[in-house]
Order: structure tokens, then C-alpha cells, then sequence
């Protein structure tokens, strides 16, 4: 069986959760507007360890999320993941934060639209296909009425940003999920499992998270 432990810190969202063969077993998460990730990420890890009954010698790699998102909680995701593969000598893979939180979207049609806010008007996105398929490249970008015009497929909105998007957003195949609001580790276990099942692994020496700070006022395209 291959035990992954799986690490989300890019939003307010301390997740944590570990999957066995691809499925999520156990999980923990808080969302706190102070950032707690410091405090909360190791007694998580910890406390799942015990509810999965394994030891940390029975895991196979760790995952964690690898951006966009806050700068701090990001550092001290994959902080904490490059600690642990270093200590244990075990593989760490990477994970695109918006395919994430894409993958806890189920639909049949239409098109995922997955968004971290950032400040202002300002958010961090990408648009997947209900295969989880990448189908328009992560942006940071200004969110205006134009946004996202070119899309005739239904799009499901998921992330934060909704309370601040919805008064430009208003087309009528604009759908917004307001349910999922940041990504969660439960979601992580079948991103992980496929990338450790084709070794698609990082350095664990010089991998670093994805910042994506540079933001432009465009309309979005494929």
C-alpha cells in the first residue's frame, strides 16, 4: 500500500490528510483568518499518524500543495515537506494548489474555474475540464466584467473570491460554488497517488513554491 501524507498551506486552509493508494483515509483542517499553520501543521500531522495507525516510516512520499497562494503559509507547507522526505529519504511531490481545489468539483459539463484571492480585485486562477485537464494556464490577473467573456461552456466557480467576483461575473452560464472556498489536502490523494505512480517527483533540495505575484489588467483567453 502506498501511504501518502498530503499538505495544503496556500490559503487560510491548514489541511492536512493522509491517502492510502490514492484515497484519502483520514484528514484535519482549520480555516483561521490569523494563519495558524505554524501552530496547527505539525500537531495535524501528528494526530492523523495516530488515527491512520502508521508511523511515519510507512509513508511512501509526502505531497504539498506548491502555489499560488500566501506566501507565508506556502513556506511553511513545503517547509515542513522538505523537512520530513529529507529526514526520512522518501520522495516529495509537488501539487498545482487550483487543481486542488478543481478536484474537489464533480460535474459532467461545463468547465471548473478554480480562483485564490488575492487583494482588491486581484485573484490567482486557472480553468480546468471536468477531467481535471488544465485547459487555460494558472494567471494572476484583475477580475472585470470582461473576465472570462470568452468561455461560451458553463463555468463553476470555486474559491474565495466569490462575495467580491459575483457583482462582474454576471453571465448567465456563470455558476458559482460558494461551498468550496480553499483548497483542501482530502482532495490531494488521487493528484498525489498518479504523480508517485509515474515518479513525477521534485528535487527535494531546491524545489520551491510557485509565487505568482505579477498582476495585469487582460481578458482572459484559452
Amino acid at each position: 500500500m502506498v501511504y501518502i501524507l498530503n499538505i495544503e498551506t496556500a490559503t487560510k486552509n491548514c489541511s492536512v490528510a493522509i491517502s492510502v493508494d490514492g484515497i484519502t483515509i483520514c484528514f484535519k483542517e482549520i480555516a483561521e483568518a490569523n494563519y495558524s499553520h505554524a501552530e496547527k501543521l505539525h500537531v495535524f500531522i501528528e494526530e492523523l499518524l495516530l488515527e491512520a495507525k502508521i508511523t511515519y516510516k510507512d509513508l511512501s512520499a509526502i505531497a504539498v500543495s506548491q502555489g499560488p497562494g500566501s506566501y507565508t503559509g506556502l513556506r511553511i507547507g513545503v517547509s515542513a515537506a522538505k523537512g520530513l522526505c529529507f529526514a526520512l529519504d522518501i520522495p516529495l511531490i509537488a501539487i498545482d494548489t487550483l487543481a486542488v481545489m478543481a478536484a474537489e468539483v464533480k460535474i459532467d459539463n461545463g468547465l471548473i474555474v478554480a480562483m485564490i484571492d488575492a487583494r482588491r480585485m486581484e485573484v490567482y486562477s486557472a480553468v480546468f475540464n471536468s477531467k481535471l485537464e488544465k485547459i487555460r494556464k494558472v494567471e494572476a490577473e484583475i477580475i472585470t466584467e470582461e473576465s472570462f467573456g470568452t468561455f461560451n461552456e458553463t463555468l463553476h466557480f470555486v474559491g474565495d473570491c466569490a462575495q467580491k467576483c459575483q457583482p462582474f461575473l454576471t453571465k448567465s452560464n456563470f455558476i458559482f460554488l460558494e461551498d468550496i472556498r480553499y483548497p483542501s489536502a482530502k482532495a490531494m490523494g488521487i493528484l498525489s497517488f498518479e504523480k508517485y505512480k509515474k515518479s513525477d517527483t521534485v528535487d527535494v533540495a531546491y524545489f520551491e513554491p510557485y509565487y505568482l505575484k505579477d498582476f495585469f489588467l487582460a481578458k482572459s483567453y484559452l
